[in-house]
């Protein structure tokens, strides 16, 4: 009945950008991770509010904006408790709750946060987080729990998400603050409405978040040294993920931007399709960037995985209505057609359906990359005894007739760069290659075969476990 900040952010997350929050890590490290995010997201916040502060020079008279935090005050910089008013909600309070004026003091002013208490057993007490709002940005961060009842840290600058967390955080205050005069606290918030970000914004923040948190990881990291004979391999893994990481987060601003940009009525038909297309693009590297950083968690296990997920019964017919156009959209650039074969009743399989989403289309993009334009790609899938079958094929005009025109259409150089990527000096291309996707596809209880046919080529193999304890479900693809 009482809603949380994490609620607000947790289907948008669900379906776009996170902070790499990885199934193949222990609750512990999760919980590390996240606060490790939320500690870079605080200093971050800090500097671009520093910054717009000292941009006014001496020219500050009013407040520059609010801030709702959790807890406890998160900043103790003097020009920012002046310049911006702290309201704290905590679990309890005995202090007098009473409103700071609405004009700014001088910065010779002691400025002490105002608290408002939170019921017994409030689920918002449990978060940590930070509302700010300002003439030029509203900003959600927000440390909670994600639906597996892992710590996840999120945040946002969407003014709709924005509002909806200033709504959760009133209603509480109506609740169990009734000799509150909120009238004043909503005009004051009111000067400070929601309005999206410019992007230069949202990019500076960008970049401070991916500064402090390289800080941060450095400074938890054991001061203890891996032995000499670790060290190339230990350099190895870091890099991979420092360059997931690197390409992930700028990505995941322009992406951010694109759909702040895409909610506007007044778009032109032609801007909303090129916008789309960036949103696509974006999407589709960041995926690939995930792939990369969970094939560098299992090699730094140093053995081959077992289950490293959360399995379950999932039905591969929704995965796969959800997967085929975009699979399709795919082929389609690259000059390719893809067709997929099922069979008239979709079995239930048992393994992770985020993580199988990732892989699959990860691999069938790789798949795409390697062929000579104008092939034909076919997705079959097929019941074999207690597992599911899907199997890539490809056909090349090249055996057919017309000779002189697929002469022409030679698959693009691809070579080795590690022992997990592939790389295309053609278009720059990288990506995880077959032996690291074969591990991938292990961790969440499959197989991947290869094998070389005279005729078609490579092809791929993948075998899921099929959950018999279900019966088959009529596939409406």
């Amino acid at each position: 009945m009482l809603p949380t900040l994490s609620e607000i952010l947790a289907l948008e997350f669900d379906k776009a950008q996170s902070t790499c929050s990885d199934k193949s890590k222990s609750p512990l490290q999760l919980q590390a991770q996240a606060e490790r995010d939320w500690r870079a997201a605080v200093a971050a916040t800090e500097e671009v509010l520093l910054q717009i502060i000292n941009s006014q020079g001496d020219r500050i008279s009013a407040p520059q904006g609010i801030v709702f935090a959790g807890s406890s005050p998160l900043w103790g910089n003097e020009a920012l408790q002046v310049s911006l008013p702290t309201w704290i909600f905590v679990a309890q309070s005995t202090e007098a709750l009473q409103l700071p004026p609405a004009n700014s003091t001088t910065s010779s002013q002691k400025v002490t946060p105002q608290q408002f208490s939170l019921l017994n057993n409030d689920p918002l007490a449990e978060e940590q987080f930070c509302l700010v709002l300002t003439a030029k940005f509203g900003l959600l961060l927000v440390l909670g729990v994600d639906g597996n009842g892992n710590k996840a840290f999120r945040f946002s600058f969407a003014p709709e998400e924005v509002i909806k967390a200033w709504r959760v955080l009133r209603s509480r205050l109506l609740l169990t603050n009734p000799q509150l005069a909120i009238g004043e606290l909503d005009d004051l918030v009111a000067k400070f409405y929601p309005v999206a970000p410019d992007y230069r914004v949202v990019t500076d923040f960008s970049h401070l978040l991916l500064k402090y948190s390289q800080l941060k990881a450095t400074s938890d990291e054991p001061k203890q040294q891996p032995p000499v004979s670790q060290n190339s391999h230990r350099s190895d893994i870091e890099l991979l993920q420092a360059f997931a990481h690197e390409v992930r987060t700028p990505l995941t601003t322009i992406r951010t931007l694109t759909r702040l940009i895409l909610k506007r009525k007044d778009l032109a038909p032609e801007v909303k399709k090129r916008l789309e297309v960036i949103d696509s693009e974006c999407t589709e590297q960041i995926n690939r960037m995930e792939l990369i950083f969970r094939a560098v968690e299992l090699v730094e296990k140093s053995a081959l995985p077992s289950p490293i997920t959360r399995l379950t019964a999932m039905s591969l017919a929704q995965v796969l209505q959800q997967s085929i156009p975009r699979w399709q959209q795919q082929a389609s650039r690259r000059n390719l057609t893809l067709e997929v074969v099922l069979p008239q009743q979709m079995p239930t399989v048992v393994s992770d359906p985020t993580i199988l989403d990732q892989v699959l289309t990860g691999l069938i993009e790789n798949f795409t990359r390697n062929l000579a334009a104008g092939s034909h790609i076919q997705v079959q899938v097929i019941p074999a005894g207690d597992q599911l079958k899907l199997q890539l094929l490809h056909q090349s005009f090249a055996g057919k007739s017309d000779k002189s025109v697929a002469s022409h259409c030679v698959a693009p150089t691809v070579k080795s760069l590690g022992p997990l990527l592939m790389f295309q000096p053609e278009t720059g291309n990288i990506s995880l290659n077959l032996n690291a996707t074969k591990y991938l596809f292990q961790a969440i209880g499959g197989k991947l075969i290869v094998r070389q046919r005279p005729h078609e080529g490579e092809v791929l193999t993948i075998f899921l476990p099929m959950d018999l304890s279900h019966p088959p479900l009529y596939q409406s693809i």
